[in-house]
Formats: structure tokens, C-alpha cells, sequence
């Protein structure tokens, strides 16, 4: 068989092996040897529930963790958050109104919001009471330490001396342009909304569930524990054991097996929460673990063959939700980006946590896109105006100067206004360049350029270099005899530049004005304006050029008068 042929059939065989026929081929592997180990096993499933119920326990205790960490680390960021707002809004003394109207109000893990003076002096709450009592937090130790150090404190289980209701403090300092200046952000957290993070460890017979302070006072707890809120946990002598196990390590969380003073073998899994000295405890009886595992055991034949439908099922819609879904939204979203629309999101909740990275790697790609894309406009742009603007005179080039026509030709249409167009060209140019040289050539319609220019801006005209040695200046609102008097202005400027031309009859450097005004109206296209202003000029040129011709009549000046000016 051909390599062809052979690249062909693991091509077949990877569109037959999609992710839904893999993870049932998984899910029938997994589940057909675990029928007849749990059939030969099942005697000694206690001792093996013990060990999953243990394991499943401290997966839970650690997700718990994480979730009351999330909790701090949110009232960490709402408290900086606050402070910068505070402190940057203090210049314009708005900054407890600007603070209350920043915060969110989706956060029921928190009580109240406070900023005190360094004096411990209240001075905005979303408690309206704490400003209007006066409170004052500077005997509380973790108003201190947030002082002292500047960094986030958290307080141990404390009594609100305003609603007399237990909760935990958390404090920030927001520094001012003063030591005077400086304030203190505090939070109240709401223990009951960290008891319902805890709820999941409440369901089982045997499993206790705490969040103490470092001394041992349960901070929070499941539902039906909630009587062991405020006191101190019943086993103390459990802290110095995991203090020993944490000792000279890294880890923030860990298990340990002991028997407690009934005489009953416990296992307890426990979390620290970063940034506190608050930690997850749970323990397990496993005495009363076991007796559910015995009562399972009994049960074990009819759920083995439920858990072999569930587990197909569960295969199917796992691949649906946790992958297919996935990554379909996921190819959406790049569609999005590919037709440009760099905004496309998607909702943080509608990911599994393993495709949270390939989409935010989806986002820098975007971004970076984005950004790509408007240095490419911008240079573009510059290109474009580089294009437009002609390098030895400052003017605009041609193809500028066609572009401006074009637009004032559309706005006097609108408007009914009369447009003015004069055509100016450097008399005996040629002659000029063979007896001065292109050098002074050069310079020669740089000047001419400047002066345009500088007369452009007092009549609101707008002036380019049409080519060569012709210039334009294009006066928008400006009938004919305005035109001429302007155009008498260009040829009188360029003579008082008095820039020697030997070879010239006038003995100096001199233009020739054509000028051609009427309301678009009356014409078909500005290509009719631009042959009037052009026949306008031949005219002024066969006229002696240094001259002003407006077209359909030739208004002739004395030069000798001009001359003598």
C-alpha cells in the first residue's frame, strides 16, 4: 500500500475517532473493568470508601478554599480599587461621592465600605451611621497594622460595635498627598455570604467544616453548623499540628490523620487562605463514613448498572458541554476577529477553566491584531498625506489639490455659493531654469509656493502645485470680480519679490493669472471650471503675461502703472 493510501486511512480513522466516540470508548474502558473489580472488591469497599470519601473531601475543602480565597482577593482588589479612586478624586473633594458611585453592587460578601482618617475618624460609609456617630477605628489593631505596614490587613473575628453582628475587618491604606491626607478604606465582610461558600461541605454525616481565625474562633460554617459561629473550635490542639505540618514549607494546605480524644480516627484536610491568617479545617468521623459505605455496599450491584448508562450519557454530554461547546464558541469567536470585529467576547462563565487560556490567548491576538491594524491606518493615513503634498513648494501636489476641488466643487452645490478658481503660471519659467540653473529653479517656485501660501491663508483660499511651474489657488465663496481682485493680489505679491529673470521682458520674475468663478449650477462638472481657469490663463499669456484674465472677457492692466507701483 501507498504512503497515500496509508495517509488516508488515518485520516478516515481520525474523523471516525471524534472527541464524542473517544470519550465513550473512554467512558465503556472505564467502566466495564470497574464492574468486575467492584464485584471481586467488594468486601473491602469500607476501607476504600473511607479513602475516596477522604480524597473527595479534601478536593472540596481546597475548592471551598479557593473560593474564600477568591472572596479576600476580590475585597483585596475592591479596597485598592477604592483607595486609588479615593485619593485620585480628593483634588476635586468629591472623593467619597466618586468612591460610592465606583463601587459594585453585586457584592454580598461585604457589609460596608468605610473611609476613616488616620485619626480613625470616619468620614465616608455606605453606612450612613458610621459617618454621622463619629466612629472612630483607631484603638482596632487591624486599623493599625494597615497604617503601619500600608499593606491589606484582615482582622480576626470581631463584634461591629455599631450592629453588634460578628464579622471580620478588612483594611487598606489609601495615601495622600500628605501624611495628613493619608485615609483608611475598611471593609466589613459578611460572614453569612462565607458560610454559603461552605454549604457543599455540610451535606454529608461525618464531615465537619470550619473557617477559623488564627486562634482557633470559627469564622464562618456549613448551615447545619452554624451554632459554632463566633466560639472557639472544639479541637484546638488541631492548629499546633498543622502549624508543624506547614512549617518550612511552601504549601498552603495539606492533611493529616489523628485520633481524637473519643478515642474515633479522624482524617482532616485544611487550607490556608492567602493573604489572612483564616484556614479552611475540614475533619472527617470515618466511623460514620464507614457506616454509609456499608449501607452503599448493599446498594453497590443496582448502581453499578446505572452508573454504567450514566457514565455513556455522562460521556456524551460532557463532550458536548465541556468541549464540543468550547470550542465551537471559540471558532465563532475567531470568525468575529477574522471579518475584523476585534470586540467579540466571550462570557467567562460559559468556559471550562482549562479553555480560559486558549481564549485569552485568542484576546492578545486580537489585541495585537487591533493594534496592528490601526498602525497600518496610521501609516496608511501618513502615506496618504505624504502622497498629497508636494515636497518643494509646501503645497499640495496635483492629486491633493484635485481631491479639495472635488470636495468644494460638492459643497458649493449644496450650498449655491460661486467657486473660484485661478490658474497661475511662472512667466519665461523654462528660460529662467537654462540661465539660473535647476537649483535656483528650485528655489524659485519655492518662494512662489510660500508666497501662495501665506496669501491662501488671508483669503481662505487653499493653493497647490498643479505642475511644473503652475500653481492653483482655489477660493471657495468668491464670485468673479473677487477672483480678479485676488488674482491682481497673487501677480502683485510675486512682483514684489523681486527675483531677477534676465531673460525676462519685465526684467524679474512675474506670473501669469487665469481666474474662472461660477456657481457649480451652472456648469456640468468642475472639469468645465478647470478648462475656464486654464483658457483664462493662455489668455493672460498671450496678453504680455503679467497679467490678470478672468474668462469670457480679458480686463487689461497698465503695466507701466504696475510698474511704477
Amino acid at each position: 500500500m501507498s504512503r497515500i493510501g496509508i495517509n488516508r486511512n488515518k485520516a478516515r480513522l481520525r474523523g471516525a475517532l471524534g472527541i464524542r466516540a473517544r470519550l465513550v470508548l473512554f467512558a465503556l474502558i472505564l467502566v466495564g473493568p470497574l464492574m468486575a473489580e467492584r464485584i471481586r472488591s467488594l468486601h473491602h469497599a469500607r476501607a476504600q470508601q473511607i479513602a475516596a470519601a477522604s480524597q473527595e473531601f479534601a478536593g472540596i475543602a481546597r475548592h471551598s478554599a479557593d473560593a474564600q480565597r477568591e472572596v479576600f482577593a476580590s475585597i483585596e482588589a475592591v479596597l485598592k480599587s477604592s483607595a486609588y479612586i479615593y485619593s485620585s478624586a480628593a483634588q476635586v473633594n468629591r472623593s467619597c461621592a466618586i468612591m460610592r458611585a465606583s463601587l459594585r453592587s453585586n457584592m454580598p460578601w461585604l457589609r460596608s465600605l468605610t473611609v476613616a482618617g488616620v485619626d480613625g475618624i470616619a468620614r465616608c460609609s455606605t453606612w450612613p451611621e458610621v459617618v454621622d456617630t463619629q466612629f472612630n477605628f483607631s484603638d482596632r489593631p487591624y486599623f493599625k497594622q494597615a497604617i503601619a505596614t500600608g499593606e491589606f490587613t484582615v482582622s480576626d473575628y470581631v463584634f461591629s460595635r455599631l450592629s453588634n453582628l460578628p464579622t471580620i475587618m478588612a483594611a487598606y491604606l489609601a495615601p495622600g498627598e500628605t501624611r495628613a491626607d493619608d485615609a483608611v478604606i475598611l471593609a466589613a465582610v459578611n460572614l453569612d455570604w462565607m458560610s454559603k461558600l461552605m454549604s457543599n461541605l455540610g451535606e454529608r454525616p461525618g464531615v465537619t467544616a470550619l473557617l477559623v481565625d488564627h486562634a482557633g474562633t470559627v469564622l464562618a460554617a456549613p448551615p447545619n453548623n452554624a451554632d459554632a459561629i463566633g466560639r472557639p473550635m472544639e479541637d484546638l490542639s488541631l492548629l499546633p499540628l498543622i502549624a508543624a505540618d506547614l512549617r518550612n514549607s511552601q504549601r498552603q494546605s495539606g492533611s493529616l490523620s489523628f485520633t481524637a480524644d473519643d478515642g474515633t480516627p479522624r482524617a482532616v484536610s485544611f487550607a490556608a487562605i492567602p493573604g489572612t491568617s483564616a484556614q479552611l479545617i475540614v475533619s472527617i468521623d470515618e466511623s460514620r463514613v464507614s457506616a454509609i459505605a456499608d449501607h452503599e455496599i448493599r446498594n453497590a450491584y443496582i448502581q453499578l448498572a446505572i452508573a454504567c448508562l450514566f457514565a455513556l450519557l455522562g460521556a456524551l454530554v460532557v463532550a458536548e458541554r465541556m468541549i464540543i461547546n468550547p470550542i465551537r464558541a471559540i471558532s465563532i469567536m475567531a470568525k468575529h476577529f477574522g471579518r475584523g470585529d476585534w470586540s467579540a467576547r466571550l462570557p467567562r462563565s460559559s468556559l471550562p477553566a482549562e479553555f480560559v487560556p486558549l481564549a485569552r490567548a485568542f484576546y492578545g491576538m486580537a489585541a495585537q491584531l487591533r493594534g496592528r491594524e490601526r498602525e497600518l491606518r496610521a501609516s496608511n493615513e501618513q502615506l496618504t498625506v505624504l502622497a498629497s503634498v508636494d515636497m518643494l513648494s509646501g503645497l499640495a501636489n496635483r492629486r491633493g489639490f484635485q481631491s479639495r476641488l472635488d470636495f468644494e466643487w460638492l459643497r458649493a452645490q449644496q450650498s449655491g455659493d460661486d467657486l473660484a478658481l485661478l490658474m497661475i503660471d511662472v512667466d519665461y519659467f523654462k528660460m529662467f531654469n537654462d540661465s539660473y540653473g535647476h537649483p535656483e529653479g528650485d528655489a524659485c517656485l519655492a518662494r512662489v509656493g510660500e508666497t501662495l501660501a501665506q496669501l491662501a491663508d488671508r483669503v481662505s483660499g487653499f493653493a497647490g502645485r498643479y505642475g511644473g511651474e503652475e500653481f492653483c489657488l482655489l477660493l471657495p465663496a468668491t464670485d468673479t470680480a473677487r477672483g480678479v481682485q485676488i488674482g491682481e493680489m497673487v501677480r502683485s505679491e510675486i512682483w514684489n519679490l523681486t527675483v531677477p529673470h534676465a531673460t525676462s521682458t519685465h526684467q524679474r520674475v512675474t506670473v501669469s493669472v487665469g481666474v474662472a468663478a461660477a456657481a457649480p449650477a451652472t456648469l456640468e462638472t468642475v472639469r468645465d471650471l478647470l478648462e475656464a481657469a486654464d483658457a483664462a490663463l493662455y489668455a493672460a499669456k498671450r496678453r504680455g503675461r503679467n497679467a490678470v484674465v478672468e474668462h469670457g472677457f480679458v480686463r487689461s492692466y497698465d503695466r507701466a502703472v504696475s510698474l511704477s507701483a
